[in-house]
């Protein structure tokens, strides 16, 4: 089992940069595929990006691709997520997620999730 804590959200101005960080801690964190998922106001949990156990694959919703970046350290046991160009719709409280199976977008394949850190962009 792996234990999974969210930082470095805040309030940005659009078209500024964000990186997140998601700390593990309990078990191997290169055993995991990870991802990045978020949550705005009112709407559904939606996938954001992935990347595979030792980061030679990646993977991007539409929406963010070209603007965001996931990476990882194994060594660090961190994973993170770089935003720049940020956007009002952008606003949502983000959450690290991990999984044993491999590189996928679907919420319901991952067991292990973070309690979530808020991202503002104001407009």
């Amino acid at each position: 089992q792996v234990q999974l804590v969210e930082s470095g959200g805040g309030l940005v101005q659009a078209g500024g940069s964000l990186r997140l960080s998601c700390a593990a801690s309990g078990h191997t964190f290169s055993s995991y595929t990870m991802g990045w998922f978020r949550q705005a106001p009112g709407k559904e949990r939606e996938f954001v990006a992935a990347i595979t156990r030792i980061g030679a694959g990646t993977y991007y919703a539409d929406s963010v691709k070209g603007r965001f970046t996931i990476s990882r350290d194994n060594a660090k046991n961190t994973l993170y997520l770089q935003m720049n160009r940020l956007k009002p719709e952008d606003t949502a409280v983000y959450y690290c997620a991990g999984t044993d199976k491999p590189i996928t977008t679907s919420e319901n394949q991952y067991d292990y999730w973070g309690q979530g850190t808020q991202v503002t962009v104001s407009s």
